[in-house]
């Protein structure tokens, strides 16, 4: 069996509205007063610059399977750069990591992670810091996925921003 990216992706996709609904209270603050009344200002972003979210959204049956884990891939055969890569190399500031209903309608459990957390908890990790219980699987199609588990990550920084009930 071989990756398919165009029908991974074009799957995922679907559930882009749900993501979007499902972040959006994360990135928007209520205004301050003086900023209501003297600038029409309701709402401010949460970072005055871009903000960067993979997303990450995984079939039925995994979040009660694997409930504190999340993965990245890690390798696909064609050799290209693959999510975990990127984010190691800096890229991306949160990720949406969610889980489809059994009837793959929506969205049923979720988080927000923090993607600078993250890193600094792996650079941590490499320089014998707090040790993070992670692993590599293999998929029939030939990519392979680290998985991470999420309550080896130090409390400091927060590794989750916000999420759903598991």
């Amino acid at each position: 069996m071989t990756y398919h990216y165009t029908l991974n992706r074009r799957w995922s996709d679907r559930f882009l509205p749900d993501i979007k609904r499902l972040i959006g209270a994360h990135l928007l603050n209520v205004a301050p007063d003086p900023l209501d009344r003297l600038h029409a200002t309701d709402l401010l972003m949460l970072d005055a610059r871009d903000m960067r979210i993979a997303a990450r959204v995984r079939r039925p049956g995994y979040a009660l399977r694997y409930p504190h884990q999340f993965t990245i891939r890690s390798h696909v055969p064609s050799g290209a750069e693959t999510e975990l890569s990127k984010i190691v190399n800096g890229y991306g500031d949160w990720m949406f990591y969610g889980h489809v209903s059994a009837s793959q309608t929506h969205i049923e459990h979720w988080r927000l992670i923090d993607l600078r957390a993250f890193r600094a908890a792996l650079i941590r990790h490499a320089n014998g810091g707090q040790q993070l219980v992670m692993g590599d699987q293999a998929n029939p199609d030939g990519t392979w996925f680290k998985w991470f588990d999420i309550r080896s990550f130090p409390a400091e920084p927060p590794l989750v921003v916000a999420g759903s009930a598991f």
